[in-house]
């Protein structure tokens, strides 16, 4: 930097100071990680209202393009905060033995078995492919134990990774011979257009599940514990503004934008997570007994014995923030 420009910069900073008696905040950045999807309406508000920057952030939202990356990203610093199904933060726990802590809720996942039209029930699944983002993680196992519940247990239909929800959906519609996949909204809503059979809810089926959350490795956010809550205030006013029946079209108009769907698939899709049965959680809160059948399930299907919950919490920063809202 030349001086005078130095010079320049320097002067208006003291302008700024005589004027208002405070020194102007520097930006703090994040990057985050999160998978497509309507989940991330809270977001997409929290950056178009001004809710991430009037509280010092300037947060860089990144698509994922599979659980591997974001777990490995997160991990490695690449990004600070992801969301995603809770089942990731676990397996980085318990497989990857990393320190990470669930912090802020999201729903239940609202996942459907949707199957290829030629699939008439769970049964012809036997002998065929089923797709899924990462063999071992989060509605992986979704799959495999509603297959089980139909009498199909693993090495009864072969595994083929595809990578996450956008690229399932894609993979179904191209590839035939891809006959099943756990999805949400908006793809199970666009496969259904295109003539696949939906064979039901994951939830029902399996009872109460935590999907989406947002985690951290447990050292950044102990080291920038002031971020994280401001962070998760920005999100919470972005869920509200969300969730405000008074929004509605503004939010359908947003997300068919966002994920360039059309208008009826963006309606359909919207209405689906605003059912707080399924939904988006009230304030980011985290639903326990959805989170402990989480557990229970990974522990069945790998093998060990299912730890509380509370092992994996952190609520710490999401009191803070709701209490500073």
């Amino acid at each position: 930097m030349n001086l005078h420009r130095r010079a320049v910069m320097t002067g208006a900073a003291a302008m700024i100071v005589g004027l208002t008696g405070a020194v102007p905040a520097q930006e703090t950045k994040l990057t985050i990680m999160v998978f497509q999807g309507p989940q991330n309406l809270p977001l997409l508000f929290a950056q178009s209202k001004g809710l991430f920057a009037k509280r010092g952030l300037a947060v860089d939202m990144k698509i994922a393009p599979n659980s591997d990356e974001l777990r490995n990203g997160l991990a490695d610093g690449r990004y600070q905060i992801v969301h995603a199904g809770v089942d990731n933060a676990i397996a980085m726990a318990e497989v990857a033995k990393k320190d990470i802590a669930i912090v802020l809720g999201g729903d239940t996942g609202l996942n459907h078995l949707i199957v290829q039209a030629d699939i008439n029930s769970v049964a012809d699944l036997r002998g065929k492919t089923v797709i899924v983002d990462s063999p071992n993680t989060a509605f992986a196992f979704q799959l495999y134990k509603m297959l089980e519940q139909h009498g199909l247990k693993k090495g009864d239909y072969e595994v083929k990774p595809a990578g996450a929800s956008f690229a399932r959906r894609d993979a179904m519609l191209k590839e035939k011979d891809y006959k099943a996949a756990i999805l949400n909204p908006p793809f199970t809503v666009q496969l259904k257009k295109a003539g696949l059979r939906d064979m039901g809810s994951a939830v029902k089926a399996l009872g109460p599940y935590q999907a989406t959350t947002a985690f951290v490795m447990r050292p950044w956010a102990q080291a920038n514990g002031d971020t994280l809550v401001k962070y998760i205030q920005a999100y919470l006013e972005g869920l509200r503004f969300t969730t405000d029946s008074a929004n509605k079209a503004e939010a359908v108009k947003v997300l068919a934008g966002a994920m360039k769907l059309e208008d009826d698939v963006a309606a359909e899709s919207f209405a689906l997570y605003s059912n707080p049965q399924e939904g988006f959680a009230k304030d980011g809160q985290i639903g326990i007994e959805g989170l402990r059948n989480v557990l229970k399930l990974r522990a069945e299907i790998t093998g060990g014995t299912a730890a509380e919950p509370e092992k994996y919490l952190d609520l710490s920063y999401h009191q803070r923030a709701l209490s500073g809202l």
